[in-house]
């Protein structure tokens, strides 16, 4: 009997060449499918990265305003006009100065 002839032959098909065939085509389209899936999440992790950045350096921003607003807000010359301006303090004259002393056993 010769090799060819071994084959399974159904109506004049070969069953074993059709399922080698099946079998090949299956592994690829999956292999395709999974490299496809990957390449999507690569693509989404990067979308996300690239708006954590830009989410990073929005905040970075307002940090950065914070930080000009809080040294304005601290100026003495500021503290200084809402003190005599909407206070009414004004500085006390040496006369109005008393020292107090402090012992540290009492």
């Amino acid at each position: 009997m010769r090799r060819t002839e071994s084959r399974m032959v159904t109506g004049g098909y070969d069953i074993r060449g059709i399922v080698t065939w099946v079998v090949l085509m299956s592994l690829f389209v999956t292999q395709l499918l999974v490299y496809t899936w990957c390449r999507v999440q690569c693509v989404q992790v990067g979308y996300e990265i690239s708006k954590e950045a830009d989410d990073y350096q929005n905040l970075m921003a307002v940090q950065n305003t914070l930080k000009i607003e809080l040294e304005r807000l601290k100026s003495p010359d500021r503290i200084s006009k809402i003190a005599h301006y909407q206070l009414g303090l004004v500085t006390p004259v040496p006369t109005q100065k008393k020292t107090i002393v402090v012992h540290e056993n009492d």
